[in-house]
């Protein structure tokens, strides 16, 4: 069985702003939260799962805009491709098992990360905030 690596390995933070680790419980991977010195293991999945709904609501009502301008880098910009991929836009959140299952590859997180990703969790596993690239961050 292949091994699954979080979506955001590297990506992710405490409250504190320390890097969480990850770690495997038999082949489930986690994000390790240091809560004053007793190791949470949260699974990966869950914390994958909140960021993903997260990102596809920012492309909920400019799905056309992206269909448009998506279609013209595939130099594909006729009508039946731009609904083609309108409807993909559209249908985001139904594809959050494949992507989970797919992963991010390791060059891609790193170029995330020196643009400015960054998700801060806390020890429950819940998202408390996700920074994007392009947003200014805090000194």
């Amino acid at each position: 069985m292949i091994r699954r690596e979080p979506l955001f390995a590297g990506l992710v933070v405490d409250e504190n702003d320390r890097p969480v680790e990850v770690a495997y419980v038999g082949n489930e991977p986690c994000y390790v939260v240091d809560d004053a010195g007793f190791r949470r293991h949260i699974p990966s999945e869950v914390v994958d799962r909140q960021v993903l709904q997260q990102l596809f609501a920012l492309v909920e009502g400019r799905e056309d805009l992206l269909s448009e301008q998506a279609a013209q880098l595939l130099g594909q910009d006729d009508p039946f491709s731009k609904a083609a991929l309108e409807m993909q836009f559209k249908n985001l959140n139904q594809h959050i098992d494949e992507v989970l299952a797919a992963g991010i590859p390791e060059e891609h997180r790193a170029y995330m990360g020196m643009m400015g990703f960054r998700v801060r969790i806390n020890y429950h596993g819940e998202v408390v905030e996700i920074t994007y690239p392009g947003e200014p961050m805090e000194p």
